[in-house]
């Protein structure tokens, strides 16, 4: 199974998954006042419109390029990557004011061991998501899955953290509740604004990183016909990237060699995971 169909099938099983969740914890949370679990129960809806944006960003990533796309439609993946940033960060901001409003002028939360069962669930459901997701994403280095999985992570810890909330109650802690729900809140705005700048980075053509550009010129440096090389300038087409690279050359080779040199080259560094294309222009130089 490909990148895109391994994608989209994450993207299923995460609205599914959230579906489920956001009407367990809605039921419950509003049923016995948990302000925490309404928080959760928020963060659960937000959670599936990321994994609707995870679906169809993935079927606009997944298109070949075409004569209007040179050089394909990657970059969708990470326009909506910032969609559902945006969309955590709106959250957040609500959940905040909701969850101050409660720490300030009381919680009226009801204990229920469905409270209990539900975070139980929850914590559950969302650590094999989260195991699900960071296979993906580590293996195709997609951020879109990336989101997902850091969304599926800090809904484990949170839940955790609402579970505490609700069995502090039979000791009769209550403010608890209000302060778990703001540190959600903050939670939530902090993973979207990491995944806006991502994107954002990304979308106003971020250079490649170090480390691919070192192992691109230690390619080059394995010819030795490759005299002297200009710094590499590149920009990013979805996860990969295009890069342009001059060499210079004994002004002595004939331009068959040179080019024949350059095209062997760009073979090379098309081998590497994050190269989509890469062009070498060759220059003369006097030995």
């Amino acid at each position: 199974m490909n990148r895109f169909e391994e994608t989209k099938k994450a993207g299923l099983f995460g609205m599914i998954g959230n579906l489920f969740l956001l009407i367990i914890k809605a039921s419950v949370g509003f049923l016995f006042k948990s302000q925490a679990m309404i928080a959760d129960a928020a963060n659960s809806a937000g959670d599936i419109f990321a994994s609707l944006m995870t679906f169809v960003g993935n079927k606009i990533a997944s298109e070949p390029q075409d004569n209007s796309h040179n050089f394909g439609h990657g970059k969708a993946e990470y326009i909506f990557s910032m969609l559902i940033s945006i969309s955590m960060i709106l959250v957040s901001f609500k959940l905040l004011y909701d969850s101050i409003y409660t720490l300030i002028y009381g919680s009226s939360l009801t204990f229920s061991w469905f409270l209990v069962i539900v975070c139980i669930i929850t914590i559950i459901t969302k650590f094999m998501l989260f195991l699900y997701t960071h296979r993906l994403a580590k293996k195709y280095h997609n951020i879109l899955l990336e989101a997902n999985q850091k969304d599926h992570r800090n809904d484990c810890i949170v839940t955790t953290f609402t579970l505490i909330s609700v069995l502090l109650t039979l000791v009769g802690i209550y403010w608890f509740d209000g302060i778990v729900g703001i540190g959600i809140s903050v939670w939530i705005c902090l993973t979207g604004c990491k995944i806006f700048l991502e994107s954002y980075n990304v979308l106003m053509d971020i250079s490649i990183d170090d480390k691919t550009a070192e192992l691109i010129l230690d390619l080059a440096h394995h010819y030795k016909e490759i005299q002297k090389i200009d710094k590499i300038a590149s920009t990013p087409v979805g996860y990969q990237y295009i890069v342009v690279l001059t060499i210079y050359v004994d002004g002595n080779m004939s331009t068959f060699e040179s080019h024949n040199l350059a095209d062997q080259l760009e073979k090379d560094a098309c081998n590497l995971e994050k190269i989509y294309k890469a062009v070498v222009h060759v220059n003369p130089i006097a030995i």
